[in-house]
């Protein structure tokens, strides 16, 4: 939970910060976009030291460690730069964690109670996310904003303090992550994008061969079409992720309100939580995965028309309502592509799969911040609203062709 309080906070607060200094969204796009790039060096970095060293407190240790004076440095610094730097240096440590995390539910209980602890750990970090946002809507409401990163400190420094608990259990190699159903859907179905990258393997250009035919006009294997679709997803909804604060606080929304959107937003998460599974359930997570594109593109429209020209509690609510129906979509789309991807994967290509998904899903949000950042600010945030909405409109239609093409291969 505080090592979630943490890294909620920081995802809010950091955007902020650019922009209190002085930054516009081209800024906050840099910054996203590297603090991101650096969450996939890490992840492969973190991964390689598990695998080769095994030394999980340790590394729990160095990471908390890193992230807690990371914050302490944000407090005293005043440069964007600066900003630039340390962003890339949490982005680095704060994967650290999230295999370490995934290995020590799988060493605590037997396999079959996986996915009631998985299931238990994300109930958790939404509470960690939910205290977060609910301390930053309180906190802005009476102080300034570099304080709150102090409040992150402490929380990373408990964080450090309760890895010193952690013991060595029956050790189970990290690769076992990736043939487990529960532990994939607990990594995609995070509600923030730096948690869902894992490299169980490092990858070679001929592990994207499944993309590259695309552009040669053949299909070698439809999963290539599956993952293409969630990285043009995750582009169009990290246009929209990045350019929503910078956004709201265009049409004069307090920090304090950008801290209870998105409080709201995750007590709406908490809420689908229970609902999703048996919504898949009675669907198929086929058409719950599409069923999932609209709302995120309703959101995006409800955000660029509906905000710009209320005022007041009316435009709050807006932001709520787009906010909530964004990541609502999310749980949906997540929980359902996990189980897709799952099944989609050849036996004993996991590794190799999961990789290759991860970069496209890097990717994605790395561009998606970038194209978020230099677009606003060259024009204004309605047109990126609109190249994030026909993003997502051109992923659904991969999505379909992807299923056109394993119903027509199934057949035959």
């Amino acid at each position: 939970m505080p090592a979630s309080i943490t890294a909620e906070g920081i995802h809010i607060a950091v955007p902020l910060f650019v922009l209190s200094l002085g930054g516009n969204v081209a800024d906050l796009g840099i910054a996203m976009a590297i603090h991101y790039g650096f969450s996939s060096f890490g992840s492969i970095f973190w991964g390689k030291m598990i695998d080769k060293y095994h030394i999980k407190k340790a590394i729990l240790i160095i990471c908390f460690s890193a992230i807690a004076l990371s914050s302490l440095a944000l407090f005293f610094v005043s440069d964007i730069k600066m900003v630039f730097v340390i962003s890339a240096i949490m982005g680095f440590f704060i994967i650290g964690k999230n295999p370490i995390i995934h290995l020590l539910v799988m060493e605590s209980v037997s396999n079959n109670q996986w996915g009631v602890l998985f299931s238990r750990i994300s109930i958790i970090s939404s509470f960690g996310s939910l205290v977060a946002f609910l301390v930053g809507s309180i906190w802005e409401s009476f102080f300034d904003l570099k304080p709150y990163f102090i409040f992150c400190a402490i929380s990373s420094i408990i964080a450090v303090i309760l890895s010193m608990t952690v013991e060595r259990k029956n050790l189970i190699e990290r690769a076992t992550l990736v043939h487990s159903i529960y532990g994939l859907k607990h990594i995609f179905s995070h509600n923030r994008y730096h948690f869902q990258i894992i490299y169980p393997k490092v990858l070679k250009i001929h592990d994207f061969k499944h993309i590259i035919s695309i552009f040669k006009g053949k299909i070698t294997h439809e999963i290539g079409l599956l993952m293409f679709s969630n990285f043009l997803f995750y582009f169009g909804s990290n246009v929209y992720f990045t350019a929503f604060i910078p956004f709201l606080k265009k049409y004069d929304f307090t920090d304090s309100q950008v801290f209870l959107v998105y409080m709201i937003q995750t007590i709406t998460l908490l809420v689908l939580f229970f609902l999703i599974p048996k919504l898949i359930a009675k669907i198929s997570e086929e058409r719950a995965l599409q069923l999932a594109y609209i709302p995120r593109i309703i959101a995006i429209v409800i955000a660029a028309a509906l905000i710009p020209p209320m005022f007041g509690v009316d435009s709050f609510l807006a932001a709520v309502i787009s906010s909530c129906i964004m990541v609502g979509a999310f749980s949906i789309y997540s929980t359902a592509n996990s189980l897709i991807l799952f099944k989609s994967i050849p036996k004993g290509f996991e590794g190799t799969y999961l990789g290759v998904h991860s970069f496209m899903i890097g990717l994605g949000i790395f561009f998606g911040a970038l194209t978020a950042g230099f677009l606003s600010n060259a024009t204004n945030y309605v047109v990126s609203f609109v190249v994030a909405a026909i993003l997502i409109i051109l992923a659904l239609v991969m999505f379909r062709i992807f299923m056109k093409y394993r119903l027509s291969h199934k057949s035959i």
